[in-house]
């Protein structure tokens, strides 16, 4: 039997930050998920309390798995702060350090490996792993974490654990979704943010402190650690308000409705818009979003509503759907004009207008806040293509202001055409 090592910190204010120091020999979660934001300490909290685990007295040496999405960013990161733990703590001298395929043996016979999974096949061959790092989580994928998660089933080793770090992105990624958005069984979640780090210099804190009034879709992710999108936002800006159609604003701007279809994995997305084309304002009068919605239900919500005989354009693709929903009672419903290009034309249509929310329409929010350009792997630069999630009202928006684009700039005899074309002439 291997015996542990147990360390004595006369003054761990001077080590280890609270929220680290309370929590440090808890194990008693499968999923130990840090997050929050910039020089909040999280990572270094993690790495210590992760080597005093690995030190304890087991029966079996615990083999630790630390990874990265990129197997080139772990020298650097990582890997240095386990280094430079061990240093400070004055263990590493004793230590079997390997700097060619980063692994470092504790003089117990426990050990670290330096992973990255940018190679699956990588890891395939390393077995009996008791713990799992995953730092910057939200690099990663789910199906990455199912799959390791999976692999943790080592049975000579008790209290098994993944431990994910990450600063928070978009609601959009994975991690906010399974954790977050969803409860995953047997997780402790702690969130900590430069407040928590007794160890930050006056520096550090200014600097992050300046986000606030620079930028705060910044600093909510980077200094407070909150789920906020980047710059890359497809509609950055927006106004919320409550919306009267009766006041003196809206009375005369005319109403479009559009309707995404979605069933199992999407909710379905009605919503109600007014237009004022002088002005360049589009305004989100309502919106009515669910997930696992039949075509009779959708009828009937449109009823309720009180849109049986508005014109509603609907995603072309549900053609068959559109035509039941039509012999339901919702006689003028019609399909989009979709085709190649269709989604960056209804986008860049829509960012010419100042969008006004009512403050009721909240899946709106949640979508402007979240709907955000694709980011190139290979190069890091976004490109002119959006992330298909946060999207069913803002499909459906499209939709509904389809007509709109396509007339716009086109000459009369054109637009009469059109319309035949789109089967709204009369």
């Amino acid at each position: 039997m291997n015996k542990g090592i147990t360390l004595e910190f006369p003054k761990p204010q001077k080590v280890f930050n609270k929220q680290i120091y309370n929590n440090l020999t808890d194990y008693s979660s499968r999923i130990d998920l840090w997050y929050g934001g910039a020089a909040s300490g999280k990572s270094h909290g993690v790495v210590q309390k992760v080597i005093i685990k690995a030190l304890q007295q087991w029966q079996y040496p615990r083999r630790i798995l630390v990874l990265r999405k990129v197997g080139a960013t772990i020298k650097d990161s990582i890997f240095q702060d386990f280094l430079e733990r061990l240093s400070d703590w004055q263990i590493l001298d004793y230590c079997k350090v390997s700097n060619t395929d980063r692994r470092i043996i504790l003089p117990n016979g426990a050990e670290f490996l330096f992973k990255g999974l940018d190679n699956p096949e990588k890891i395939k061959s390393i077995k009996g792993v008791s713990d799992i790092i995953m730092e910057e989580a939200t690099e990663f994928t789910l199906d990455d974490f199912t799959q390791l998660n999976l692999r943790l089933r080592e049975k000579k080793h008790d209290k098994k654990q993944i431990f994910i770090m990450f600063n928070p992105v978009s609601k959009a990624n994975w991690v906010f979704k399974t954790f977050f958005e969803s409860t995953f069984d047997d997780t402790k979640i702690h969130l900590s943010t430069y407040l928590d780090n007794r160890f930050i210099d006056s520096h550090t804190k200014d600097t992050i402190e300046q986000l606030a009034r620079t930028n705060t879709a910044y600093y909510k992710i980077y200094a407070l650690g909150e789920f906020a999108t980047l710059d890359k936002l497809i509609f950055p800006k927006y106004e919320t308000r409550l919306l009267n159609p009766r006041s003196k604003e809206l009375v005369g701007i005319p109403s479009y409705f559009g309707l995404d279809f979605g069933y199992v994995n999407d909710p379905s997305a009605l919503v109600h818009i007014k237009v004022d084309k002088k002005r360049k304002i589009l305004y989100f009068m309502d919106c009515y979003v669910k997930q696992g919605m039949l075509n009779d239900e959708i009828a009937n919500v449109i009823k309720q509503m009180g849109y049986a005989k508005e014109q509603i354009v609907a995603d072309a693709a549900e053609k068959k759907s559109i035509a039941e929903i039509r012999r339901l009672g919702v006689p003028r419903i019609t399909h989009a004009k979709k085709g190649v290009g269709s989604v960056l034309f209804g986008l860049n249509y829509m960012s010419q207008y100042k969008l006004v929310i009512d403050e009721r329409a909240k899946p709106m929010f949640e979508e402007l806040d979240n709907y955000v350009w694709q980011k190139d792997k290979s190069t890091g630069e976004y490109i002119n293509e959006p992330v298909d999630a946060f999207n069913h009202v803002i499909d459906a928006t499209r939709y509904a202001m389809e007509r709109l684009a396509l007339m716009d700039n086109v000459s009369t005899t054109q637009k009469i055409n059109k319309l035949q074309q789109l089967g709204l002439g009369r």
